[in-house]
């Protein structure tokens, strides 16, 4: 049996139904997937233009670790943990910024360069068998494609061309790398992150929560090309009359890539790309969305709409008709996440079945579950 969240094509195994009710509620699932999950795999963390130049840098949390995010004096990405190696004190707490030259310790003023070399240790001197090269800023991987930066918390992780094999070279076509942030909003929802990407996962709802977005994507338009593993999603067709997926209907921008292939200025693009990235392509704008779990029943989400890189100096530039469209559809969804919630706390939810256009959150569920242990790899 075949289907889809978008259309048609995606393997769907009867018999699927949804976790259990602990995977949402339990504590002690959310703890288990810090280390599991979170501890382990690459974060999408935001954009590189966030840090054009040497010296520029940003800060992130990711499963309660704190890091500095920063290009250093010769151009090239860090992520140091914002931790001081004398007495763990945080480094810098202002959210973005520009280190000069150095990043000093706003307590006892040990000091170090952007590449996280330690320069300045005051009276160390006298400390026998103290040495400076030992004591430089803990660093964890970082990688950069198509624009978007990713860290790794892991000591020895699994590269990241390997890791993101299955999309590495897949939308070369959109030129991502050149986007430009052109608009940011965050939400703060009251659900359990799964659950967010479960939704996010199919349009089975659509109809009923999006009526705005419907009349611009046919639910039943489409088809996917990941359908296992832990980057899932495919492409849906934009109704005829619609040249983009906007309040108006009309491009926002101009197209994303001069070149853009006829079939694509036609169609949307969504992927989930675990543990935190969801990637929606337009063909005048792509907005992307970081999630990051702050507790069992309490996420963030931070989106960003990139444009290309001369939209916003042409005329007819119009991102607030693509913004508008996507926070309705955004606060739509997250307001249907945390009814979600409140159900599945329910002594009386059991897990229910998936139907045969559910099978992309059955795949994500199963991703999800091999990371957890609990499904033969």
């Amino acid at each position: 049996m075949t289907s889809s969240f978008l259309g048609t094509t995606a393997t769907f195994q009867p018999g699927s139904f949804t976790m259990p009710a602990e995977y949402y509620v339990s504590p002690e699932v959310f703890e288990e997937e810090i280390e599991r999950i979170a501890l382990r795999q690459w974060h999408c963390v935001g954009r590189s233009e966030r840090i054009a130049n040497p010296g520029d840098y940003f800060l992130r949390m990711i499963a309660g670790e704190p890091l500095i995010i920063v290009r250093d004096r010769h151009g090239a990405l860090r992520a140091h943990f914002n931790v001081c190696r004398h007495r763990g004190t945080r480094l810098c707490d202002a959210a973005s910024g520009h280190f000069s030259e150095t990043i000093q310790c706003p307590y006892h003023a040990w000091t170090y360069t952007t590449d996280g070399r330690l320069i300045g240790a005051p009276q160390m001197q006298d400390v026998p068998g103290f040495d400076k090269a030992e004591h430089g800023l803990h660093q964890a991987a970082i990688a950069e494609w198509e624009g978007f930066l990713f860290v790794n918390l892991d000591p020895d992780p699994v590269p990241f061309e390997t890791a993101f094999a299955p999309v590495l070279d897949r939308f070369g076509r959109f030129g991502l790398s050149k986007l430009r942030i052109g608009r940011q909003v965050s939400y703060e929802i009251a659900s359990n992150w799964k659950l967010i990407f479960q939704n996010y996962s199919e349009c089975l709802h659509c109809p009923t929560i999006h009526p705005e977005l419907s009349c611009k994507l046919p639910y039943q338009s489409g088809a996917n090309d990941l359908t296992s593993g832990p980057f899932l999603g495919g492409y849906m067709e934009i109704t005829e009359g619609n040249e983009s997926v906007t309040m108006s209907g009309r491009l926002s921008a101009r197209l994303l890539a001069d070149d853009l292939p006829a079939e694509d200025r036609r169609r949307a693009y969504y992927y989930t790309l675990m543990p935190n990235m969801f990637l929606s392509i337009h063909p005048d704008y792509l907005v992307y969305y970081m999630v990051w779990p702050q507790a069992v029943d309490r996420t963030i989400v931070e989106s960003e709409w990139l444009f290309h890189p001369d939209a916003a100096s042409e005329p007819g530039f119009n991102p607030d008709d693509a913004v508008a469209m996507w926070d309705l559809t955004n606060r739509q969804d997250w307001h249907i996440t945390e009814e979600s919630m409140i159900g599945v706390k329910s002594r009386r939810y059991r897990p229910g079945p998936y139907s045969a256009r559910e099978s992309v959150p059955a795949a994500w569920d199963r991703a999800y579950l091999e990371m957890m242990g609990r499904l033969g790899g």
